[in-house]
């Protein structure tokens, strides 16, 4: 009897699979486009200094880090000014209901962002999720301004959505989300 180790056998499955052209079930999710909302608005009852508000475009930069991470996942993907149940095929809205980040860089303490979305598709909701993620600025955070650590959680946290997106569920906690 021919004795092959498991690892030779699963090169050889994966090298077939690729030269037949066949793909596994998570390539299948990959097809289609998706709309996400162009600007993750911030809640209206999430206390937001004029400063961060003003200067470090988290909203922008939430939809920005995500269409990056989903690019990943979809043929295509559209950034749209309103997203809601009534957009046609996959759909993506968020907010930002969350955020700390005093002036001072990482000398003023942790930063966090938490985010909420909802993934509609043909108008039913397929999955939603609450994303948190904080840093402190990594190395050499005392040199990182509030906006660069603050910048640095929403790109976590488009990287949460991103593969959030690739198996979609209910209340899923992304990230630091507990």
């Amino acid at each position: 009897m021919l004795r092959c180790p498991k690892a030779v056998i699963a090169r050889a499955l994966c090298g077939l699979l690729f030269i037949t052209g066949a793909s596994l079930p998570l390539a299948s999710l990959a097809a289609g486009s998706i709309t996400v909302v162009k600007q993750a608005p911030f809640d209206k009852q999430v206390n937001v200094t004029d400063a961060v508000r003003a200067e470090c475009k988290l909203p922008e930069k939430v939809s920005e880090f995500v269409k990056e991470f989903a690019d990943k996942s979809y043929d295509k993907v559209i950034l749209a000014d309103n997203v809601s149940a009534k957009t046609p095929g996959q759909a993506l809205s968020m907010k930002i209901v969350g955020v700390t980040g005093f002036s001072g860089g990482a000398w003023s303490g942790a930063k966090h962002v938490t985010v909420e979305g909802t993934l509609w598709e043909n108008g039913k909701v397929k999955g939603t999720f609450t994303a948190m993620r904080y840093s402190s600025g990594g190395a050499f955070g005392g040199y990182k301004g509030t906006c660069a650590i603050l910048g640095r959680c929403v790109k976590a946290i488009g990287k949460d959505v991103g593969g959030f997106l690739l198996a979609p569920s209910m209340n899923a906690k992304l990230g630091d989300a507990k």
